[in-house]
């Protein structure tokens, strides 16, 4: 985490967050003090719990102080996940109830009032539109509330990652004619235990934040040549998806990315990557987002994605059949 320290380095200078608690010490009449101290390194937010005691020596001098500090990245990432899980549960509860008896009434009201408004009738239709739209976009982010609050238990079942590869891009190509799509896959085939449902779901999201990043540069520059790489490895242990994209690229703070409700994208809900992340850990693997090289003779970095999965390496023809329908 801190790395090439010099020996005459100076606390303030190698972690600069650290003083200020260092300063509540001296003025502070107990020796210990304790708080949670977050950094952010190379675009990573990382949560240490820091320990901070006088050291004094026989004759009560102080002779410096004694720091040490725990990782509690993950433990706090874990219980701002379930916390949200309990806002979302909440979310979905008290408003999808009503939506479908909002979208009916409105129905109704421009089927029985518009023939009679005559010239009127269109304004009325454009209204009750509105709300039967507004409805379904409610329904659509409601919807993502549950799926991010009640995520099931995966069905695993043995499948060929790359076969599965193959037919979600095709999928996107038609869903994105502007954008150019390459796909790598190796000879071999690359079979995990996982619910093809969930990880298609992830696959798909992944492919589409990548599109809309293209989307955006394209709308800046007309014209620009849009293009999603799909790579796909495999090792002893480990299939490994890469997809980049050579779109706007990250954030500059990139540290709460796989936060739910965390989002570059006015329309959306960001819950996106918080369900891809979930989705690959119920998985036993990881996922991260880093900068893509330019590709080409471009200069700018676009975003890449990186899914770790366990790799199957024994099966039974009937076991990967029975996975495949």
């Amino acid at each position: 985490m801190i790395t090439d320290i010099d020996e005459n380095s100076l606390l303030d200078q190698v972690v600069p967050e650290f003083s200020d608690l260092i300063s509540v010490l001296n003025s502070s009449v107990t020796d210990v003090v304790q708080r949670e101290i977050k950094l952010v390194r190379n675009g990573k937010l990382e949560s240490l719990l820091v320990r901070i005691t006088l050291r004094t020596n026989e004759h009560e001098t102080s002779e410096g102080y004694v720091i040490t500090f725990e990782d509690v990245t993950d433990l706090v990432s874990a219980q701002r996940m379930a916390a949200w899980g309990d806002v979302a549960r909440r979310i979905a509860h008290e408003i999808k109830n009503p939506l479908t008896p909002i979208q009916l009434t409105a129905e109704r009201i421009k089927r029985k009032f518009a023939p009679k408004l005559g010239d009127d009738s269109d304004q009325l239709e454009s209204m009750t539109s509105v709300i039967v739209r507004q409805t379904d976009e409610l329904r659509r982010i409601v919807d993502e509330f549950s799926q991010f609050a009640r995520m099931p238990e995966p069905d695993r079942q043995p499948f060929n990652f790359g076969e599965f590869l193959k037919g979600a891009v095709l999928l996107q190509e038609s869903g994105q004619p502007s954008v150019n799509f390459k796909l790598d896959l190796p000879d071999e085939e690359l079979l995990i235990d996982a619910d093809a449902s969930m990880i298609g779901r992830a696959v798909t999201n992944l492919l589409k934040n990548a599109g809309e990043a293209i989307e955006d540069f394209i709308e800046l520059i007309p014209g620009y040549s849009g293009e999603i790489r799909v790579v796909a490895e495999g090792d002893d242990k480990t299939v490994t998806l890469m997809i980049s994209d050579n779109g706007k690229g990250l954030p500059q703070d990139r540290s709460r990315l796989m936060e739910p409700y965390v989002t570059n994208r006015p329309s959306g809900t960001g819950l996106g990557l918080s369900i891809v992340l979930k989705t690959i850990e119920e998985h036993g693997g990881s996922f991260q987002l880093i900068d893509a090289q330019p590709f080409n003779r471009e200069k700018t970095f676009g975003a890449k994605a990186i899914i770790k999965l366990p790799r199957l390496t024994q099966i039974k023809e009937s076991s990967l059949n029975k996975g495949l329908t």
